[in-house]
């Protein structure tokens, strides 16, 4: 019992200490006089991404390699389908010309990375399928890509929305930094121990727990960030946060686990990824029906219902 109620504690120590995270560590940057752009688009990016990434460094050192890649493939087709679509529904989602063209396609193309790195059986014909330590170094490559050409943005586009920044003092900085990574450390542990507990009590896999309950709750930070960004109207962020989330997700957090310890890989995981894949297809076009470069209303209720069949296909079959 104390293992479940460990359980839920522990995604409010994640997302709390990422929070306190965040916080600690833009003020501390902005004391050094970082602008706010690059805070946002550092500390912050990486402080939303924390969730996922302490989950699955306990999970690759458990040996839960089955929660590891279930939250992040988890993570990502709920981003898009029931975070996007809560948006979008809160308010229509405006997309920059950027994001439609270069950004979703490199999120798609993180997800064909993933099929790509991770069927070793089906490509090469061998008899073990798994994410190894040198794909998670083309994961990382990748990923320092995207960072220069974020990096990019910054310097030519000067219609950014800048995050504010809260400055405090050092010795409150420093110790939000410390109860945050604290917060992160037993939230991570006890929600890989629970995910553990509870795929064993209902004798269901613990990649079903990793895609649906962990993904969830570490994505919480982002459906906060997104539906807040779409009730204040700032559009741009509420896309942004989502689709560079689940740029982390694949190419830092999941390069990260690879690297600590390779990922052993089941082929009825190629439906989740699949699914991913089909996903950021349907957010491309979607965005191009109706009023160009918007996600309306209505596009938001299809993709929440999307996501809805989805969990009970995966609670029916597996």
């Amino acid at each position: 019992m104390m293992t479940y109620i460990l359980f839920i504690i522990g995604f409010y120590f994640l997302i709390k200490g990422a929070d306190l995270l965040v916080d600690g560590s833009s003020s501390i940057a902005k004391k050094f006089k970082i602008s706010n752009i690059a805070i946002g688009l550092t500390i912050v990016a990486f402080g939303t991404s924390t969730p996922e990434l302490v989950v699955n460094v306990f999970a690759s050192i458990k040996g839960s390699t089955e929660i590891a890649i279930g939250n992040v493939l988890g993570s990502n087709i709920a981003n898009i389908l029931l975070i996007l679509g809560i948006a979008s529904i809160i308010y229509p989602i405006s997309a920059k010309k950027n994001t439609v063209l270069k950004e979703i396609p490199f999120s798609l193309l993180a997800a064909l990375m993933v099929a790509l790195t991770a069927n070793d059986a089906l490509i090469d014909g061998s008899s073990f399928s798994a994410i190894t330590r040198i794909d998670g170094l083309i994961f990382i490559g990748f990923f320092t890509i995207f960072l220069y050409y974020t990096y990019g943005i910054t310097r030519s586009d000067s219609d950014i929305n800048e995050p504010p920044v809260k400055v405090m003092s050092i010795v409150k900085s420093a110790a939000y930094i410390l109860i945050g990574l604290t917060g992160l450390v037993f939230g991570g542990k006890w929600i890989v121990e629970g995910a553990v507990a509870i795929a064993e009590y209902f004798n269901v896999s613990q990649s079903l727990i990793g895609l649906t309950i962990v993904a969830v709750g570490t994505s919480l930070p982002e459906l906060a960030t997104s539906a807040v960004a779409a009730f204040k109207k700032q559009t741009d962020i509420a896309i942004g946060n989502v689709i560079g989330s689940n740029i982390f997700n694949i190419f830092w957090i999941l390069g990260i686990s690879a690297i600590i310890r390779p990922l052993p890989f089941v082929a009825t995981s190629n439906f989740d990824i699949v699914v991913n894949i089909a996903a950021s297809i349907i957010l491309f076009f979607a965005i191009y029906v109706g009023k160009k470069h918007t996600l309306e209303r209505w596009q938001g209720v299809v993709l929440v219902m999307l996501y809805a069949a989805y969990v009970v296909f995966l609670v029916i079959t597996r």
